[in-house]
């Protein structure tokens, strides 16, 4: 054991003395001594873990299309239109040869059929289609880390809960309208709230249901504007935030 800790305090040294010899920025020689001096007592899955979306080494397919998912919010979230793909308007106006719809589906790979599905329409309140991404594998396989990446690349302020630590549906419902509802104040620059459920699979059913309800509300068609905002206030607001949920079991 002995042998073991010094092996790993030297090359923990050397890579230390390899990252403090890069050239670094005026004034940041005391950043780097405390970056320096916390990295000497955390783990390497925690030092060397990905901060960017190009620095992830998980599946590239899951990567894009949790990312084209949680882009699609950007209507409701930021106020910004979605984006139009001329070229595929070009192709739809125009179609090389006619084929039955059920042919040209057949031959269309996974990745343009998800696309299709993800760039499905969006609902009268510019939200997407699906509310909820579930990201689902073994443990550590890399999921937390994929869920905080791309929530922190699409501009959005990670907020991570743990489903089989609140165990009440009260507290659970709190904690999520707490972290959809709510704005972030960390930093000067506000940014909008991302949920990320963990465990979800170690929640219990009256939790379950108690996210279902915040997921399927919306608002009655048909009813007056009075009666309407009666009933959001009743039954709580719309969830306009992206939530996603992490489970080791589907």
């Amino acid at each position: 054991r002995r042998h073991v800790l010094e092996a790993s305090q030297q090359l923990t040294e050397i890579i230390n003395s390899e990252t403090s010899a890069e050239s670094p920025e005026p004034g940041g020689e005391a950043e780097l001594a405390d970056e320096e001096e916390s990295t000497l007592h955390c783990l390497w899955v925690d030092k060397f873990t990905p901060r960017r979306y190009m620095e992830l080494l998980s599946d590239d397919y899951t990567n894009r299309c949790l990312l084209k998912w949680l882009k699609l919010w950007d209507t409701v979230v930021f106020g910004k239109e979605k984006a139009v793909n001329k070229g595929k308007l070009s192709t739809e106006a125009h179609p090389p040869f006619s084929q039955p719809k059920e042919q040209q589906n057949k031959w269309k790979t996974k990745v343009q059929l998800t696309e299709e599905i993800l760039e499905a329409e969006l609902d009268q309140h510019k939200r997407p289609k699906y509310k909820v991404a579930l990201l689902c594998g073994p443990p550590g396989l890399g999921k937390t880390t994929l869920a905080h990446v791309i929530a922190k690349h699409a501009g959005y302020n990670a907020v991570e809960m743990n489903a089989s630590d609140d165990r009440s549906p009260e507290v659970f419902k709190t904690r999520i309208e707490a972290a959809t509802q709510m704005k972030s104040v960390l930093g000067a620059n506000e940014k909008p709230n991302c949920l990320i459920i963990d465990e979800i699979d170690g929640a219990p059913v009256a939790s379950i249901n108690v996210l279902l309800n915040i997921i399927h509300r919306k608002d009655a068609e048909g009813d007056a504007a009075a009666s309407a905002g009666r009933r959001r206030r009743r039954e709580g607001e719309l969830l306009l935030r992206p939530i996603i949920c992490i489970c080791n079991d589907q």
